[in-house]
């Protein structure tokens, strides 16, 4: 199984690792059968994304996909950060081993989940009323 450089680089100095303290939003997900658990925190600024770190417990394909994806969507806007794609980060990387192309579909999806849940905080509560 080879790697790219790039993806190497990546898995052995990864960026932006940690937790953003007083994040405005966060996400997990995971993938129970493999193991692998990556959890992103979001800073928000003006509609952009400030910051974007994570955590992930994974394989280097894992780990190189997340520090990949937090160097491409930070300074996007929300609706930029949107677009970005799995396909997109493994592109970004040079490319994964096929047999590790199951591992880059955490690292757009956890980004998407904690901007939803930036949104949600900022919407409004439904208030019920009695008719």
């Amino acid at each position: 199984m080879l790697y790219t450089q790039k993806a190497l680089d990546h898995y052995y100095n990864p960026r932006n690792v940690g937790e953003i303290e007083s994040a405005d939003a966060s996400a997990q997900e995971g993938e129970p059968g493999c193991g692998d658990t990556i959890r992103v925190w979001i800073r928000v600024r003006e509609e952009r994304l400030e910051q974007v770190t994570f955590k992930a417990f994974g394989c280097p394909a894992v780990i190189a996909c997340c520090s990949m994806m937090t160097e491409m969507a930070t300074g996007l806007t929300l609706n930029e950060a949107r677009s970005l794609n799995d396909d997109m980060v493994v592109l970004a990387l040079d490319g994964l081993p096929e047999e590790k192309l199951h591992c880059s579909v955490f690292a757009a999806s956890v980004l998407h989940a904690a901007i939803d849940n930036y949104e949600k905080s900022k919407s409004p509560a439904v208030q019920e009323y009695e008719i």
